[in-house]
């Protein structure tokens, strides 16, 4: 069976972690695989102006497959060829949904737990249902977080939560992700995915060019100079202000009317 089931609605796809059996693991399976292709379509669909990614079942993901990290303890697999697995498996999702020019909305359903945390942590726009829970949890299984949470969890939280959640292992209720910042809004896990197509509309009603280049500009940000952002931002608005989209909306606004894209 895939690990993922898409739908999509006119500029909005759906992608949803359909392995509730295996707590939506996302090794020992396809998910990889999967979600990797689902990116490389995306990026090739100018058609597509917003990713909501969710899961099936109570639990969002549980991250890696516990009882799988069983065949590390064999000699055989020595720590350089555990290292090559690793670039060449699940760090191909975070590379993968950073890649993506087109927003992507995270609707946390359930337990976030390690690498099921960084996956939320990937998107741009985190949505939790009130029965989530989140928690980098690598330690509790002696492992580190492999596939960047490092890197990922700080720009959500700042490093001292992401440095207290990454030490203890323990998980955080949907209401404390809402206040230090992990996600936007928490809402009734009957009104989650309803939430998510919301605001996914909103989103796609606007230019889907301008959309990407605007969150190209929002990633760079993060470790630019200013100077540097300023440069690309007046390259980008040059291609912008020359689009049919941007001559559209001036025009609207100046008609007083609804922009048609």
């Amino acid at each position: 069976m895939a690990f993922l089931q898409i739908e999509r609605e006119g500029g909005i796809v759906v992608a949803t972690m359909n392995q509730p059996e295996t707590r939506n693991a996302l090794t020992g399976n396809t998910a990889i695989e999967e979600i990797v292709q689902l990116c490389a379509d995306i990026r090739q669909d100018a058609g597509v102006k917003v990713l909501i990614l969710t899961a099936a079942g109570p639990i969002f993901s549980s991250g890696g497959n516990v009882k799988d990290m069983r065949r590390y303890f064999d000699d055989a697999l020595t720590p350089e060829r555990i290292c090559e697995e690793y670039r060449l498996g699940i760090q191909r999702i975070p590379l993968a949904l950073h890649g993506l020019d087109v927003p992507v909305i995270c609707a946390v359903n359930g337990p976030a737990i390690g690498a099921g945390l960084d996956i939320a942590c990937m998107c741009d726009i985190r949505i939790a249902a009130d029965t989530a829970t989140f928690a980098e949890s690598f330690v509790r299984v002696g492992i580190v977080p492999g596939d960047g949470g490092a890197w990922l969890l700080p720009r959500a939280v700042g490093m001292a939560r992401a440095s207290e959640m990454a030490y203890t292992g323990e998980a955080i209720s949907a209401q404390d992700a809402l206040a230090w910042g992990l996600v936007s809004r928490v809402v009734p896990a009957a009104e989650l995915l309803s939430t998510a197509k919301t605001l996914a509309a909103k989103i796609a009603a606007n230019p889907g060019g301008v959309m990407r280049m605007t969150k190209r500009l929002l990633r760079e940000g993060q470790q630019s100079s200013l100077a540097s952002l300023l440069e690309l931002s007046a390259s980008y608005q040059a291609l912008a202000h020359k689009t049919a989209e941007h001559r559209e909306a001036v025009t609207a606004f100046i008609e007083k009317r609804a922009p048609r894209f």
